[in-house]
């Protein structure tokens, strides 16, 4: 499946959610009552949507990776849901999204592709680079200057979680360790057993 590109707000309005917190939610009260009420989905549908949701929050990862990352989730021990949610955090473009000097996991990720990330001071230009417990993560001098964090980093959106951290003053984070799946936080309601249902159909 080839990488989504069309209107992010869009994707939103398709779930009736504000997918990504923004502070402009692109769900406006006119938006809302504008559409059209749509008819009870079955339960592939609601298990469907579900797993949709998810994947398109972490940047529309695509869904070869995606039901890659489930299949490494069934292989750890304890709950298979919250396996998948940790491994879905791990990934360098998310730990660099919750980080939180930029606003989105879409900026997040082209910043890493375009290489302004150092991991352990190591140019790392992978967004699904695996982030282990410990790694130290630094930017670029390039990506230190540019107008988009410190204008971010001047009033940012959102909370950074106990599970990294990240120093405005030095431009540097840590991947403190894995999280816990209630210190997981979404601005939305997730059901992680749905797609675990859905994937194990």
């Amino acid at each position: 499946m080839s990488r989504y590109t069309g209107p992010r707000n869009k994707i939103a309005k398709r779930f009736d959610v504000n997918l990504w917190g923004r502070r402009r939610d692109p769900l406006a009260t006119e938006q809302r009552t504008m559409r059209r009420r749509r008819g009870k989905k079955s339960n592939y549908g609601v298990r469907l949507d579900e797993k949709q949701k998810l994947r398109y929050y972490y940047g529309v990862i695509r869904e070869k990776q995606f039901r890659m990352y489930f299949k490494q989730a069934k292989k750890v021990h304890g709950n298979i849901g919250s396996a998948f949610l940790v491994l879905l955090e791990s990934r360098l473009d998310v730990v660099v999204f919750r980080m939180n000097f930029l606003p989105t996991i879409f900026a997040a990720r082209q910043f890493v592709s375009h290489g302004h990330i150092r991991v352990n001071g190591q140019k790392v230009d992978i967004a699904s680079y695996m982030v282990k417990e410990g790694d130290k993560i630094t930017l670029s001098d390039t990506g230190k200057a540019m107008p988009l964090i410190t204008e971010y980093l001047a009033d940012p959106e959102r909370d950074t979680p106990d599970y990294v951290n990240f120093d405005a003053k030095t431009m540097t984070g840590e991947f403190v360790r894995k999280p816990v799946r209630d210190e997981i936080m979404y601005p939305f309601t997730l059901n992680e057993s749905l797609i675990v249902e859905y994937y194990s159909r």
